[in-house]
C-alpha cells in the first residue's frame, strides 16, 4: 500500500466562491465522494480525474494545497448535493470513477495477497473491508459484477481512503475467478464456521494468499465453498454465535499478514 506525506497546511489555500448555490445534479450523487480523508485520498491518487470539489473554509484548509480547486461552499449547499444523511466534514468531490481490474492483470501483477467477496451487500461492510484490507497488506478485492455493491460514496467514506490504495476486481463468477487464482498459485481459504482449521493455521505457510468471505447472512455460497482450497473459521467464544462480516475480515488479515511478514 502506498503511504503518502503529510502535506503542509500552514498556508490556506485560495478557494473560489460560487456565485449562486449548487444545484442538485440530475443523476443526484452519482461519483460523489465526501468526507476529509476519502476526498483527500483520491485527490492525491493520479489515476483520478477530478470533475468538481467542493468545500467549506475549515475543510479546504485541512485540505491544503489538494483545495487549490475548490469552490467557496456552505455546509447545507453541499447537503444538497449528497444523498440524505451523508457526512461529508465540509467537503465533498466529483470524479469519473475509477476502471475494476480483471483477475488476470490481478494474476500477473505482484500481488500475494487478495481478497474475495461473495455477495457482501452492505456498503458499509464494504468500505470497512477495503479499509483492513488496506491496513493489512492485501492489494485487491474481488467482487461480481452483480449482487455486490457499486463502490459509491457511502463505501468510500467508510474506508477512509482506501478505495484508492486497494484495487477493485469485478468478475461474472466468483468460483471461476477462484479457480483461476489457485490454478496461478493462490492458497483460497474460504471463512465459515464448519472450517476445519483455524485461520491462522490456514494461512501459516502459503506464500499468496486469497481470503473469502461470504454474504452476511447465508456466508459463502456452496459452489464458492468448493472452489476454496480450504475452509477455515475464527476460534470465538461460544457464547457468541458469529462476528460481523467486516470484523471477520479484519482478524483473518491480521492472521494473514502475520504469517506472511513481507509483502512483494
Amino acid at each position: 500500500m502506498t503511504k503518502h506525506n503529510r502535506r503542509n497546511r500552514s498556508n490556506s489555500p485560495e478557494l473560489r466562491t460560487s456565485d449562486r448555490s449548487p444545484k442538485r445534479s440530475k443523476d443526484g450523487a452519482q461519483n460523489w465522494l465526501w468526507g476529509h480523508h476519502a476526498v483527500a485520498a483520491a485527490l492525491r491518487n493520479p489515476s483520478r480525474k477530478l470533475l468538481r470539489l467542493v468545500a467549506t473554509r475549515n475543510a479546504a484548509q485541512r485540505l491544503g494545497r489538494l483545495a487549490a480547486r475548490a469552490v467557496d461552499t456552505a455546509p447545507g449547499e453541499i447537503d444538497r448535493l449528497l444523498p440524505p444523511g451523508a457526512v461529508h466534514q465540509g467537503v465533498a468531490a466529483q470524479f469519473h470513477p475509477l476502471e475494476p481490474d480483471t483477475i488476470e492483470t490481478l494474476i500477473a501483477s505482484d500481488l500475494c495477497r487478495i481478497v474475495i467477496l461473495d455477495q457482501i451487500q452492505d456498503p458499509h461492510n464494504l468500505g470497512a473491508i477495503f479499509r483492513s484490507a488496506a491496513a493489512f497488506g492485501f492489494g485487491a478485492i474481488v467482487m461480481q459484477t452483480r449482487n455486490s455493491p457499486s463502490i459509491t460514496g457511502v463505501v468510500a467514506k467508510s474506508a477512509a481512503g482506501a478505495i484508492e490504495t486497494v484495487r477493485e476486481c469485478r468478475v461474472v463468477n466468483i468460483s471461476r475467478a477462484l479457480e483461476r487464482l489457485n490454478e496461478a498459485g493462490f492458497h483460497s481459504v474460504g471463512l465459515a464456521g464448519g472450517g476445519r482449521s483455524s485461520i491462522a493455521q490456514a494461512v501459516k505457510g502459503a506464500a499468496k494468499t486469497a481470503i473469502i468471505m461470504g454474504s452476511e447472512g447465508a456466508g459463502l455460497r456452496p459452489g464458492v465453498a468448493k472452489a476454496c482450497a480450504e475452509l477455515a473459521h475464527i476460534p470465538i467464544d461460544a457464547s457468541m454465535e458469529s462476528l460481523n462480516v467486516s470484523n471477520a475480515a479484519a482478524i483473518a488479515f491480521y492472521e494473514t499478514a502475520r504469517s506472511q511478514p513481507k509483502e512483494n
